[in-house]
C-alpha cells in the first residue's frame, strides 16, 4: 500500500458534517492534511532491507483523487431542512446548495499548501456511454498531469432515480478502475469489516479478506451505518469487491486512520485483488450500465454466452421485452428470467422479433447482408454469474 502511486479515496458524508448537516470545517481541514502530506510525500520505494524513516529520493509525488459525498448534507442547514429529505426535488435542491460549499470548503483549505481543486461531477450515463467515459478520464487524467486534486461526486443535481449510482462507494470502486490507481481506500465512521455487531462484545476486525469466501458467515449488514449518508456497510463491502475483482488493493477503514491506510499501516481491513483489469467498457457495463430492455435466450445460448464465452446470435434468441435502440446496453436472461450476462446489442427493439431462432445465412439472405453478424459481440458482453 505505501508504494501505491496513484490512489483514490472515498470519504462518506458522516465523516465530513455534523449530525444536523452541514460541513464540519474541521474534519474537512484535518482529512486534506493528511490528503495533501502523502500527496507530498511519494510513494515509498524502499526495500525491506533499507528500513528507516523516509523515503527514496526520486520518488516524485503520489497522485490522489478524492471521491467525496457530502454535497445533501451540506446543503440541509442552510435550507432549514432538519433530516436528508426522501424525495428527489428536495435532494436535488440540497445537493445544489452543498455542493458549490463543499467544493468552496475544499478549495480554501487545500489552497493551505498550494495545491489547487479541481471539480468532477458524474452521474452512471459518464460511465456507461463510451464517449462519456472516455472523456470523464481524460479530464482526470488531465488534472492530475496538471498538479490539480480532482474531487469527484456524484451529480446529484441533475441525476435521476435511473441514472443514480446510489451511493459513492460503487462510484469510487468505478472511479479506481477509471483512472488506473493502484489502491483504492474507503473512509467511514467505522474502523473496518467485523465479525458480527461492532458494538456488540466479543466481535474482532477482520484484517485480511482474500477473497468473497473470507465473508460467507460474516453478518456485514450490521457492521456499522452511515448516519445523514446513504451507504453502509454493505455497500462499502461490495464497492471493495468491484476493484479488488479489477486487480486494485483496497483498505476500508474510519477516517481518522486515513494516514495509516495510505502509507500502508495496519489499519482496517486490507481487501486483496482477486482479478486482473479488464477493459473498462465490461466494468461499466456490468456495474454501472442502465440496461434499457432485456433478450430471453434459449437453453443452448445460455450455455454458449455462460460458459462458452460465446456471442449471442439470433438463432439462440427465444424472446425480446422493452424499448431499445442499438448500441444500447440490455440484459441477457435464461427462461426462467434469470439475469445471466449484460451486453451490447447491435439492433434496435423492434428488429429483434424479425431475428429470433434464425440463423444469420439464412437472415443474410432474406433481408440483406447486414444481418449476418452477431445479437451481442462477445467482446460487448460480460457473464454476470459464472
Amino acid at each position: 500500500m505505501g508504494e501505491a502511486r496513484r490512489i483514490v479515496v472515498k470519504v462518506g458524508s458522516s465523516s465530513l458534517t455534523t449530525a444536523e448537516g452541514g460541513l464540519d470545517a474541521d474534519r474537512v481541514d484535518a482529512l486534506v492534511d493528511v490528503l495533501a502530506k502523502v500527496r507530498n510525500a511519494g510513494p515509498d520505494r524502499r526495500t525491506p532491507a533499507e528500513g528507516g524513516g523516509g523515503r527514496r529520493a526520486g520518488g516524485g509525488e503520489r497522485e490522489i483523487v478524492l471521491v467525496s459525498s457530502g454535497a445533501i448534507a451540506a446543503g440541509l442547514a442552510p435550507l432549514g431542512l432538519r433530516r436528508r429529505p426522501r424525495d428527489l426535488a428536495r435532494q436535488q435542491a440540497a445537493a445544489s446548495v452543498g455542493q458549490g460549499l463543499l467544493v468552496a470548503r475544499y478549495t480554501a483549505s487545500f489552497a493551505r499548501y498550494g495545491v489547487r481543486v479541481g471539480q468532477v461531477l458524474l452521474t452512471s450515463d459518464d460511465m456507461s456511454r463510451r464517449a462519456h467515459h472516455r472523456n470523464a478520464s481524460r479530464t482526470l487524467d488531465k488534472l492530475l498531469a496538471m498538479g490539480a486534486f480532482p474531487v469527484v461526486n456524484e451529480n446529484d443535481t441533475v441525476a435521476t432515480d435511473e441514472i443514480r449510482f446510489g451511493d459513492n462507494d460503487r462510484l469510487a470502486a468505478l472511479v479506481a478502475h477509471l483512472v488506473r490507481a493502484d489502491l483504492l481506500v474507503l473512509l467511514s465512521d467505522v474502523d473496518g469489516v467485523y465479525d458480527g455487531d461492532p458494538a456488540r462484545p466479543g466481535t474482532s476486525r477482520i484484517a485480511e479478506v482474500r477473497g468473497p469466501g473470507d465473508l460467507t458467515h460474516v453478518e456485514i449488514g450490521s457492521a456499522g451505518k452511515a448516519g445523514v449518508g446513504t451507504g453502509g456497510m454493505v455497500t462499502k463491502v461490495e464497492a471493495a469487491s468491484i476493484a479488488a475483482a479489477a486487480g486494485i488493493q483496497v483498505v476500508l477503514t474510519s477516517t481518522v486512520h486515513a494516514a495509516d491506510a495510505l502509507t500502508g499501516g495496519d489499519t482496517g481491513t486490507y481487501f486483496h485483488p482477486t482479478g486482473r483489469r479488464s477493459a473498462d467498457r465490461l466494468l461499466w457495463l456490468q456495474h454501472a450500465s442502465a440496461p434499457q430492455g432485456s433478450i430471453t435466450l434459449d437453453d443452448g445460448a445460455v450455455r454458449a454466452v455462460v460458459q462458452g464465452r460465446k456471442s449471442l446470435l439470433p438463432a439462440g434468441i427465444a424472446g425480446v421485452d422493452g424499448e431499445f435502440s442499438a448500441g444500447d446496453p440490455v440484459e441477457l436472461r435464461d427462461r426462467e428470467g434469470r439475469a445471466v450476462a449484460r451486453g451490447l446489442v447491435n439492433f434496435d427493439a423492434k428488429e429483434i422479433p424479425l431475428l429470433i431462432g434464425r440463423s444469420t445465412h439464412e437472415l443474410a439472405r432474406d433481408l440483406g447482408p447486414e444481418y449476418e453478424r452477431e445479437v451481442v459481440h462477445r467482446d460487448d458482453l460480460v457473464v454476470l454469474h459464472p
